[in-house]
């Protein structure tokens, strides 16, 4: 029994407190859900937390970022290491929700147990704190990746479109330039075929008139006459006479007499060029001339904001400024609650005094029976071996 109130007076006291988590409300995640780009329920949140407060990676961070809380865990000739695998071995238990639990009942539950000496809140309510921290840095990083991605998903889909639209710009402007070069060509084909052919339609009339003109002095015709007054210069008839001729036939060319001939014939001769006498040649020229510049293809070219007449990017366009209008900023997300912060316990888990006490009083109680039995039996034992 003395040895009990020993034990139980003497022996470091081990307290224990708790940390209780529970989700948060579903517009605590709206924010972030409504991104569309990452997808984090309450109870989900709560069970990362879970994980994060049973990662090893987390709890060796906190233990070697606060030291100072676990001094009386650091004792001389131990590494940090070591210390932090005691503590970590007997200290924590997390209890995490049942996989069909009901989301609105999930619960996390932390543990710790810890000597008489240790602040043991304080560093169950920083580990928690740390852990959520963690956590919360994990979903910034893992939405600014996806943030990132979809970005330059959208960017890359935006300047696919723009290539396509400048190799149609291009083929365009190719397009306008080349029905221009073939319709110059096929004008300056036609405006030398037309040149020739005036050219040959002048020489055809000099060789005509030098025909007629060679006719005309034959006859010596020197003045345009008709048939009928050539016929009745040779008869010599007098007197003042007006006729009148009507004919079906055309007048041969030598009757317009050889003066005139010759006279036209000197001026084709003379002639340096023909396109003023085909109306066909100026209407070439004017065409030649509009097809200097094609006012359709520089305008192409000359366009400033090419942005404006990309087809289909307005989808695009529209997610990329709400992309980068979101807020990226997860530090005031708000992932779990704390329902139950660690509070100072009101007594020691272990040892038990009364418990201790009143085991020690009945073993006390067990031993004394046992000698005094153990005695008498000796006794007894001796009698019967005296009286022999």
């Amino acid at each position: 029994m003395l040895a009990a109130l020993y034990v139980s007076f003497i022996a470091t006291p081990v307290y224990q407190v708790t940390s209780v988590l529970r989700p948060v409300a579903l517009n605590d995640m709206d924010s972030l859900n409504r991104s569309a780009l990452y997808d984090l329920s309450p109870n989900a949140a709560v069970l990362k937390i879970g994980a994060a407060l049973e990662s090893y990676s987390i709890r060796l961070n906190y233990f070697r970022e606060n030291e100072e809380l676990f001094r009386s865990y650091l004792r001389a000739g131990m590494t940090v290491e070591q210390a932090f695998e005691e503590f970590n071995r007997s200290s924590l238990k997390i209890t995490l929700p049942a996989p069909d639990t009901d989301p609105v009942a999930a619960r996390v539950s932390v543990d710790m147990s810890y000597p008489q000496g240790v602040d043991g809140v304080a560093i169950l309510n920083g580990f928690v704190s740390y852990a959520i921290a963690a956590q919360r840095n994990i979903v910034q990083s893992d939405f600014d990746v996806i943030l990132r991605n979809r970005m330059a998903e959208v960017s890359t889909l935006i300047d696919a479109q723009r290539a396509v639209y400048e190799a149609d710009k291009q083929g365009q402007i190719a397009k306008l330039l080349e029905q221009d070069n073939l319709k110059r060509s096929l004008l300056q084909d036609e405006l030398k075929a037309l040149r020739q052919q005036l050219k040959t339609q002048r020489l055809n009339r000099i060789s005509e008139l030098s025909e007629a003109i060679a006719i005309a002095h034959s006859l010596g015709i020197k003045r345009p006459t008709t048939p009928s007054l050539l016929g009745e210069a040779g008869q010599g008839g007098a007197g003042s006479v007006m006729r009148t001729e009507v004919s079906n036939q055309t007048i041969p060319l030598y009757f317009m007499g050889s003066d005139a001939l010759e006279a036209e014939r000197a001026v084709l001769q003379k002639r340096g060029s023909d396109d003023f006498s085909s109306g066909r040649i100026a209407e070439i020229h004017k065409e030649l001339q509009m097809l200097q510049s094609n006012r359709q293809a520089e305008a192409l070219r000359q366009r400033q904001n090419e942005d404006l007449f990309l087809l289909g990017v307005e989808p695009m366009q529209k997610e990329m400024v709400r992309l980068k209008s979101l807020n990226t900023d997860m530090q005031q997300l708000k992932l779990v609650v704390i329902d139950r912060p660690a509070l100072q316990p009101l007594a020691p888990i272990k040892p038990m005094k009364v418990l201790v006490v009143v085991l020690g009083v009945l073993l006390g109680a067990v031993l004394a029976a046992g000698a005094v039995i153990l005695m008498r039996y000796i006794q007894l034992r001796r009698g019967t071996v005296a009286g022999a």
